[in-house]
């Protein structure tokens, strides 16, 4: 069964057209997160380093500027539709919570935030959106984005390429460890911004304007 799967992965790898299916779904990663596009980067990098195709640094260069475009698409549709997009959040849901968030960084960090959102899952399409949608320059939204992009794929290639290094002869064990190495360290840094939200001192209720009458009258 394994052997099976490992020769119809293989079929795919070593095909041309891998190259114009990864740009597609880096793309489509940055402004649509079905399916996070590390899964596929990773995968590559995994064959790339035990069969030596797909080429590894043709896997990189092209994630990242899949990457790069699908964060500028993303960016363009929160210049556009951003605050639309906002005014239809709930204000206690889970997206508007990552939204708002997003925006108090970038007042605070400016550019970084793209480079660190886009190793998260979910978070890099938060950050683009907000960035359009608050009127980041797009000179410097370039600029870090392709920092964001090139570093990301960098990484998850190479994160893949060890992988498979290691697994040479059983490359599903490779694409195996990747995956879990990738899905570990999203799952530390969600693990640190729960702890760091819950010791986070929580505002003093406001007082009711009966309550304040009551205060001043004492």
């Amino acid at each position: 069964m394994n052997d099976a799967i490992i020769h119809a992965v293989e079929g795919f790898v070593t095909s041309p057209w891998v190259y114009a299916v990864l740009f597609g779904i880096a793309a489509l990663d940055g402004f649509f997160p079905v399916v996070p596009s590390e899964t596929l980067v990773i995968t590559l990098g995994v064959f790339a380093a035990s069969t030596g195709d797909p080429q590894l640094v043709l896997v990189i260069v092209v994630a990242a500027l899949g990457a790069f475009t699908g964060d500028h698409i993303s960016y363009w549709i929160g210049r556009k539709s951003g605050q639309k997009i906002f005014a239809k959040l709930k204000p206690e849901s889970r997206s508007r919570k990552a939204y708002d968030r997003v925006g108090k960084m970038l007042e605070e960090r400016g550019g970084l935030v793209l480079v660190v959102a886009r190793y998260i899952p979910g978070g890099r399409t938060a950050a683009t959106l907000t960035t359009g949608a608050t009127g980041f320059p797009r000179r410097s939204f370039t600029f870090f984005d392709a920092i964001a992009a090139s570093s990301w794929a960098i990484y998850s290639a190479c994160l893949g390429y060890v992988g498979g290094a290691a697994f040479e002869d059983t490359p599903l064990l490779g694409v195996a460890l990747g995956l879990g190495i990738a899905f570990s360290i999203t799952l530390l840094h969600e693990g640190v911004r729960w702890l760091r939200h819950r010791r986070a001192p929580q505002p003093e209720a406001q007082e009711t304007p009966a309550a304040q009458e009551t205060r001043s009258a004492a």
